[in-house]
């Protein structure tokens, strides 16, 4: 495989800092990316690119394309699949890993953050299991959409660099394009990464492990009175914050086992995820989940289960004696709801404009939130509309309602809410209007830019929809379209793993 060196061009350069090849032997495989026969560059995040120290300049570029699409690796690029392990569906299993990822390696950013990059779609690894190592052009769009319109609402996410069509056909069900995504996290370190090792009976590598999370993540706790008590807190409170901040907004994960949840709490792996339009808490858009364990109002539940998971594997080190590190990783797991369910409210209260707390302002989320459900109301809608409802103008709002005498009443208690709190109107309405985004990925047009691209080599609704995600609360006239429920079809919206 060529290798691009800085000596050929030195905007090229990337200054690896490959710290998981250097300290983790055990945790992954070295291995090489399949060369593909006519990649084209289909989407550069030139943003992205400055913020990891790099030139985008140079990047966007053949030789770019040659990285991106894994025909070339960057000087000091040391590629490897990772091994973890991880509950799907609740069901164990002991060996995953990157069966169709690459870690080319990690750069530090413009601000100090050591950042992973890595290949997806790149071809076999010893961990693919059968499979063919590649991804098709429609899931990899929807990363890099779903991802940046995340990132753009403000929530822990991994990024996409660059997106790559292969020139060459993926068989799922059918032959379709293939492509490979770029992708940037904090680390790809996941709960099922702990129990990879911890499935094989190794304690020090878990325990070296644990220690990298720490140093990488969580540098602040490594002189705690008991560091890996202290490490599980904060992963804890890292996760619960992110699954609160999905909830807010009405994304659905919609497969959030082991090996999909981070040590780091960024938002990985979207596959069959998707953002509610009518809201409804057993909301579920996975073709594979049959039984709704991962639905929408099941997802603060999970975050506790899979941090279960977690703590099992903790329990060597948290302290000599087994009961006694059961007893206290018990303590920390039953305050995770607590933590989550404050996070939830801190981010709540701003949607409808509280600038206060307030004992009762739970159930006066908790039921508007009914309200909406019993009405089939928008989730994004209702909330970005009750600013206008602050001014007075509360017919835009009312409508959201099938029937909205309910409705009339909850506002006349939300009303007396924010009297408490002394509401000046237009700062209420502009605070609002900070937090409560007028658009979101909407599966309808995320569908319409994915087929476009998919089917008609058109990426001119994908860069469309991306720009308009990228300012998620600026409502810009023109748009509309991007703000609008998806069409009642009676059909409804289903979504694919994409694997």
């Amino acid at each position: 495989m060529q290798v691009v060196k800085s000596s050929e061009t030195h905007d090229l350069h990337f200054n690896f800092d490959n710290s998981f090849a250097r300290s983790l032997e055990g945790f992954f495989v070295s291995c090489q990316a399949e060369p593909v026969v006519a990649p084209k560059l289909l989407q550069f995040n030139h943003a992205l690119a400055v913020e990891l120290g790099l030139d985008p300049v140079a990047l966007d570029s053949e030789a770019g394309l040659a990285i991106f699409s894994g025909n070339a690796m960057p000087e000091g690029s040391e590629p490897l699949a990772q091994a973890y392990a991880g509950h799907q569906f609740g069901g164990f299993s002991p060996q995953l890993g990157d069966g169709r990822a690459l870690l080319l390696g990690e750069v530090i950013d413009i601000r100090q953050r050591r950042r992973d990059i890595q290949l997806k779609g790149s071809g076999r690894t010893p961990f693919s299991r059968g499979g063919d190592g590649k991804a098709a052009l429609g899931p990899v769009l929807r990363e890099y959409l779903l991802g940046e319109g995340m990132h753009a609402l403000g929530i822990p996410t991994t990024r996409a660099l660059a997106a790559v069509s292969t020139g060459e056909g993926v068989y799922r069900e059918t032959s379709l394009p293939g492509a490979i995504l770029t992708r940037v996290a904090a680390s790809h370190i996941r709960v099922g990464t702990f129990q990879y090792g911890a499935a094989r009976g190794d304690v020090e590598k878990v325990r070296e492990l644990a220690d990298y999370a720490i140093a990488r993540h969580y540098p602040e706790i490594a002189d705690a009175e008991n560091p890996y008590l202290a490490f599980f807190a904060a992963v804890a409170d890292a996760q619960a914050a992110l699954v609160a901040r999905w909830m807010t907004v009405g994304f659905i994960h919609g497969v959030m086992n082991t090996d999909n949840m981070t040590i780091s709490g960024e938002t990985i792996d979207y596959g069959p995820c998707a953002f509610m339009d009518s809201y409804a808490s057993g909301t579920v858009f996975s073709s594979i989940d049959h039984h709704g364990r991962y639905a929408y109002a099941n997802q603060p539940e999970i975050l506790s289960w899979n941090l279960a998971r977690l703590a099992e594997t903790l329990i060597p080190f948290v302290d000599p004696d087994k009961d006694r590190a059961i007893e206290l990783l018990t303590e920390m797991i039953e305050c995770i709801q607590p933590i989550y369910e404050s996070h939830w409210l801190a981010g709540m209260r701003p949607k409808i404009g509280l600038l206060t707390e307030d004992p009762l302002d739970q159930k006066l989320i908790v039921d508007l939130l009914s309200v909406m459900e019993a009405g089939h109301a928008d989730f994004t809608l209702v909330f970005r509309r009750l600013s206008q409802a602050l001014r007075g103008e509360c017919d835009s709002v009312r409508q959201l309602f099938k029937e909205p005498d309910a409705f009339d009443v909850w506002m006349q208690r939300w009303q007396k809410r924010l009297e408490q709190d002394e509401i000046v109107t237009e700062t209420g309405v502009e605070a609002m209007n900070r937090v409560n985004p007028i658009y979101i990925p909407r599966n309808h047009k995320v569908e319409e830019a994915l087929a476009a691209a998919t089917d008609q080599q058109d990426m001119t609704p994908f860069t469309k929809l991306l720009t308009v995600l990228s300012h998620p609360f600026d409502e810009v006239a023109g748009n509309e379209a991007y703000a609008a429920p998806a069409p009642v079809t009676g059909i409804p919206y289903q979504t694919f793993c994409g694997t």
